[in-house]
């Protein structure tokens, strides 16, 4: 029976497809992960070019079908369109896969890509960055140890100016995925149902604003998320109110805290009163909450590495890709006609996330 290198000297042979901006990244942090061995493969011969004077001595490829036999797992940046194609090809080849989000672009596409990973007992991991974040995994321990109350509303917002207007693809689903996988991480569970609102401010190639709102099941508290192609500034933020406290997160810098405000009232015996005691933020009262920075990229791919080596199931697993591909779907639907849409449930309920350990990624 063949054996791969990384079950005979624990050394794991990974080949990252698509050398652009995302694939140079995991290029990046996979070639400083002890016992990896990077390979580059893509298909234009000036990034190959590119991949060969940032890391002389990797082997590159100009296709996956010319070195499956000489890697034991794959990562996939390329184009969202050919996400589920090419991981669909590295998993019948055997390979372990993590792939960039969303996983697929229709529900059935990222359901294959789980059923082919689980017939062969290989890893099957999204690339769904903000689940590896310290001030991610931080907000939610603050959520669920109760201090900011019962949770009203979550809001994110992912702004910036460009690429857009891409041909292939529209900003909910080039951004949102973050969003969608950072709010289900945070409120622990599938949203059940979206609406979408979408705008073709420049153009009529794709939508490059839009809103979201998402509703769960047992959750009461709504999400909701703002991504724009087209916003003057950076944004970077997170939001979520409760009825004690309320608690902001700016990803802009590494060193960034999580900044926590004190409610001066108590929401709960506002109904019905007038607007002079609706309730107002104490600024002067603000807890800020230091992060640990590592690069989530850098945590990510050591999990998946990790993952590899040990067979432990990855955080970020195809079940959840296939969650936040359900919603993007719906987002689809709810833009087209404008109501609500429905999210189909999936066959696998929401498996609580661990934080994960972090020190091989030091």
């Amino acid at each position: 029976m063949y054996k791969s290198r990384s079950q005979v000297d624990n050394c794991v042979r990974v080949g990252v497809i698509g050398y652009g901006y995302w694939g140079s990244k995991h290029a990046r942090v996979l070639a400083g992960i002890p016992g990896v061995e990077l390979m580059v493969i893509e298909s234009e011969q000036d990034k190959r070019c590119d991949a060969a004077t940032a890391f002389p001595a990797v082997h590159r490829a100009a296709c996956l079908g010319e070195v499956t036999d000489m890697l034991d797992a794959v990562v996939i940046a390329t184009p969202p369109w050919s996400h589920s194609s090419i991981a669909l090809q590295a998993l019948e080849a055997g390979l372990h896969t993590l792939v960039e989000k969303p996983m697929a672009t229709s529900v059935e596409d990222a359901e294959a890509l789980s059923d082919a990973a689980d017939a062969r007992g290989l890893t099957l991991m999204v690339g769904h960055t903000f689940e590896y974040h310290a001030a991610v995994w931080k907000i939610r321990q603050i959520i669920t140890s109760g201090a900011l109350g019962r949770i009203l509303y979550v809001d994110t917002a992912r702004l910036q100016s460009g690429p857009g207007p891409r041909k292939d693809c529209n900003v909910i689903w080039d951004l949102a995925p973050h969003d969608i996988s950072i709010a289900s991480y945070l409120l622990d569970e599938f949203p059940e149902a979206v609406v979408a609102r979408a705008e073709y401010t420049v153009g009529d190639i794709q939508p490059d604003v839009a809103y979201l709102r998402m509703e769960f099941p047992h959750t009461a508290a709504p999400a909701f998320a703002h991504v724009s192609w087209l916003s003057p500034v950076k944004v970077r933020r997170i939001t979520v109110v409760g009825d004690q406290k309320m608690l902001v997160y700016n990803d802009l810098s590494n060193d960034e805290p999580i900044n926590i405000y004190d409610v001066d009232v108590d929401i709960a015996d506002l109904d019905g009163a007038p607007l002079h005691l609706l309730p107002k933020i104490r600024t002067d009262t603000v807890a800020s909450v230091e992060v640990q920075w590592k690069e989530p990229l850098l945590v990510q791919d050591s999990h998946f590495i990790d993952c590899v080596r040990t067979g432990r199931p990855p955080e970020s697993s195809g079940e959840r890709g296939i969650g936040v591909v359900r919603v993007l779907v719906a987002t689809d639907d709810a833009v087209a006609v404008g109501t609500p849409d429905a999210i189909r449930p999936p066959s696998v309920g929401w498996i609580p996330p661990t934080v994960v350990d972090t020190q091989a990624a030091s």
